[in-house]
């Protein structure tokens, strides 16, 4: 990824039951971030639980990974996946590269319960720069999320200070 601007469109579906992730296995699209829904024993009924990625395995491979047919009340999970977008497709590192980046700023600005390793800090720099557009069905999420306002860019400006003071 170069070290301009970087824009990520993401395009999110469902919601998908456990037994449609069979579904989710087109080994030239199905890779991505996604979103799981469900019971929260604190935060309540049909709140966003966790957000992973799929890269190099298709979101049927990954979302089975995680054992979720195991939580409780297992009908009540719901799955969104969200596919990177664009004019081109980019080559596979550059893409695996985007979904990486894509999941840390979307767990850190929405802090899903079960990622709580992940919400404290986001340790790279890549994502000072990252905008991300959430389009079609991204349920809870934030339509769009910038890494100039979640990560710590701005924490250190010396000379902030309200337009009209000081001049």
């Amino acid at each position: 990824m170069k070290d301009e601007n970087c824009i990520i469109h993401i395009e999110w579906d469902g919601p998908f039951q456990q037994n449609d992730l069979s579904k989710l296995s087109d080994a030239s699209t199905d890779y991505g971030v996604y979103q799981i829904y469900g019971n929260h024993p604190v935060y309540g009924k049909n709140v966003l639980l966790y957000i992973g990625k799929a890269v190099q395995q298709t979101f049927s491979v990954r979302i089975n990974q995680e054992d979720w047919q195991y939580a409780n009340n297992t009908d009540l999970i719901e799955i969104y996946v969200g596919r990177l977008a664009g004019n081109i497709t980019p080559e596979v590192e550059i893409w695996n590269q985007q979904i990486d980046l894509a999941e840390k700023l979307l767990i850190y600005s929405h802090k899903p319960a079960y990622n709580s390793m992940s919400i404290y800090r986001i340790p790279n720099e890549k994502l000072y720069e990252l905008h991300i557009l959430n389009w079609g069905n991204f349920n809870n999420l934030m339509p769009e999320v910038s890494g100039a306002r979640w990560t710590n860019k701005y924490d250190d400006m010396p000379t902030y200070q309200y337009y009209g003071e000081h001049e």
